[in-house]
């Protein structure tokens, strides 16, 4: 008799993702033989050549450090969300079909005027930079990453927002033909996400372009993706080719999918569970460590004050 033994932060997969999703997982790894085989065999096509890559590695800020080791390349390259490749963790060969270059990024909407930013250009704007941060994920796993990448407030200022801007929405690609999960129905692509105009301006709040002291792979999110390390790690969007600035307060892909479950803040706190699974402990996908959980992943001093007067709202889904 065959027994399957499932690794500490490894969750059923009807705990982790909505039931609309878990029905129809079937459909989406039937092609991932066929996917993974296309992307390794065309592997050399698509080999996007980043130019900026004389840029990594870059100089870290001593300001941010770890209480903990940093998770193993090899781990944290190899388990990973990114549905536009599928369900499962193990997307990284799938995802080489995400042609990085070339790549714009769109400001829109409250700004001072609307542009279309070639990735390259963007990037060089900014002083690049590599932080050490933990992520923790809502399905209570952990790791800790040297990302590299600029603040997003710098971004911001790039941005010129209006003053009456609140939020700013953030979207990722959508292009089926890179991301054949975009094909199905059950997600209302493309992701998206959103912040405060105080959270994307906080100190902590992150643009990545790259990790490991390289340029950033695939199943990262290449080449630009958000990281916020107080929050769940879905709030951390991927491959981002828009950013709009609105008063308007935008919902995320998650939210819209199951509002019941994650909401627009989803700050991490242990004393708050999720509707289906404890949030005290966390399992680091490294070391396979378990360890408490910490209020905004251990983030407090920076960004406690964000919500003061804001109790009264879901903030920890």
């Amino acid at each position: 008799m065959h027994i399957l033994h499932r690794r500490g932060w490894e969750i059923p997969e009807s705990q982790a993702t909505p039931e609309s999703i878990y029905l129809n997982r079937r459909a989406l790894l039937g092609g991932a033989g066929a996917l993974a085989a296309s992307a390794i065999l065309s592997s050399s096509a698509r080999a996007d050549t980043d130019p900026t890559a004389d840029l990594y590695p870059a100089k870290r800020n001593e300001k941010f450090t770890l209480d903990r080791d940093l998770t193993p390349e090899s781990n944290a390259s190899n388990y990973n969300n990114f549905y536009e490749y599928g369900t499962d963790k193990y997307i990284g060969g799938r995802a080489q079909l995400l042609r990085t270059r070339s790549w714009t990024v769109k400001f829109e909407g409250m700004v001072e005027k609307e542009m279309t930013v070639g990735i390259d250009d963007l990037i060089r704007a900014m002083p690049i930079e590599e932080r050490l941060y933990r992520m923790r994920c809502v399905e209570a796993w952990s790791m800790a990453v040297p990302w590299t990448g600029f603040a997003m407030a710098k971004l911001v200022e790039y941005a010129k927002p209006l003053s009456s801007a609140k939020y700013v929405r953030m979207e990722t690609f959508l292009d089926s033909s890179m991301a054949p999960a975009q094909r199905l129905p059950f997600f209302p692509w493309p992701y998206v996400e959103g912040l405060t105009m105080a959270e994307a301006t906080n100190e902590l709040a992150f643009m990545v372009t790259g990790i490991y002291g390289k340029p950033a792979v695939k199943q990262h999110g290449a080449p630009l993706r958000l990281v916020t390390p107080w929050k769940y790690g879905f709030k951390g969007i991927k491959s981002i080719v828009r950013f709009s600035f609105t008063d308007q307060r935008p919902k995320g892909t998650w939210e819209v999918l199951q509002a019941s479950e994650y909401g627009f803040w989803a700050n991490v706190n242990p004393q708050v569970p999720h509707p289906r699974w404890s949030q005290a402990s966390e399992e680091d996908i490294g070391t396979r460590e378990r360890r408490p959980t910490l209020l905004f992943n251990g983030y407090g001093e920076y960004v406690a004050d964000l919500y003061k007067g804001a109790e009264k709202e879901k903030l920890y889904m």
